[in-house]
Formats: structure tokens, sequence, C-alpha cells
């Protein structure tokens, strides 16, 4: 019997892990969605969707504490135990930023929204999309070029928002002259940014998990 053969045997039949995962990258679309369409609306009609941001946000630490317990209640795991650990965290991390992002613009009354923000916004939809598409392959480790391809379009989809956010900024600096709105537009933008970051985190342990189980 090959040494992947024994893996598979050795995993937990109910699979308790493999749910969890999928339902905190669905969270993470829903959360996703939810910011780009947002970001497409006027400023009072905004509210609505960011007290749905704030609920998704909840149920993704909900979500990340579960999978937390059931490592400590759970002896045999389908993967490393650090793996599990590092991946829900690094999911988590996503929903942190996005949410992060529309808080900034709920606090600061960003009423105009500009062409980068609504770029970025739809950039980490992107991502967020082909974090899910390779999360839903990790329970039978079978189809890693899935995996693999989602994890390498996330790549380019974080490089491409670095690009947005170096044109952005310097667009801020070149043209507004209200202090204020440089703080607050930089700082929307630099959350955003640092959510596409968090989805290459969440590439990078994906394509780990699968390198080990190939």
């Amino acid at each position: 019997m090959s040494i992947n053969s024994i893996f598979q045997f050795l995993v937990p039949k109910d699979k308790k892990f493999f749910p969890l995962f999928e339902e905190a990258s669905s969270n993470l679309i829903e959360l996703a969605s939810n910011l780009h369409e947002a970001v497409n609306l006027p400023l009072k009609e905004r509210e609505v969707l960011f007290q749905k941001i704030d609920e998704l946000e909840q149920k993704g630490e909900d979500i990340t504490r579960q999978t937390n317990l059931e490592l400590s209640r759970n002896f045999i795991t389908p993967f490393d135990r650090e793996d599990i650990h590092t991946l829900i965290t690094s999911i988590d991390n996503v929903a942190d930023y996005l949410h992060g992002a529309a808080s900034r613009m709920r606090l600061y009354q960003v009423d105009k929204i500009t062409k980068s923000i609504r770029k970025m916004t739809e950039i980490n939809l992107e991502a967020c999309q082909n974090i899910d598409s390779a999360v839903k392959e990790l329970s039978n480790l079978k189809n890693m070029k899935v995996i693999k391809d989602s994890c390498a379009r996330i790549n380019k989809l974080e490089n491409k928002s670095d690009n947005v956010y170096n044109k952005a900024v310097f667009e801020i600096f070149e043209n507004e002259t209200d202090a204020k709105n440089i703080i607050k537009y930089k700082e929307v933008l630099s959350v955003l940014e640092s959510a596409t970051d968090k989805c290459k985190s969440v590439a990078n342990i994906l394509e780990s998990i699968s390198v080990k189980h190939s």
C-alpha cells in the first residue's frame, strides 16, 4: 500500500474539517461580494451592506473558532495540524482586512468612491473566488491542477493589486489638495491592498498542502 493510500485510509471518515474550510471560503466570497456591491452604491445606500459585512466577519471568526476546537478534539486529522490552523487563520485574516476596509469607508464617510477602490474590491472578490475553488479540492487532493491554477491566479491578482494601489496613491498625492482626503483614501486603499496580500498567503498554504500530499 502506497503512502498516499495509507494517508487516505487514516483520514477521519466524517471529514469534519473540510466542510468548515468550505464554509469559511464561501463566507469569504459573500463578504467580498457585499463589499464590491457597496462601493458601487451611493453613500446612503451602503449601510445595509456594511452591516451584512459585520455579520459575515463575525461568522468567519466563529468558523475559525470551531475549526480550532475540532483540532483540539481530534487526534487524527486530514493533514498536518499546523497546516489546518494556518489555513483557517489565513482565510480569517482575509475576512478581517475586507471588513477593515468597509469599516474605514463607513467611519470616514467616504462619499466619492474612486475607480481604484472599485477595482481593488473587484480584484479581492476574484481572489476570494479562486480561494474557494482551491479549497473545494482539498477533500480528496486528487485534482491538484485546480489548486495550482487557482493559486497562480491569486498570485497574479496580488501583483495586479500592487500596481493599482501604487498608481492610485501616486494620483492621490498628485491631484488631491485636502489633507483629510489624502489620509482617508490612502488608508482605505492600503487595507484593500493588504487584503489581497492575505489572499496570497492563503494561496501559499494551499500550495504547500497540495505539494505535501501530491
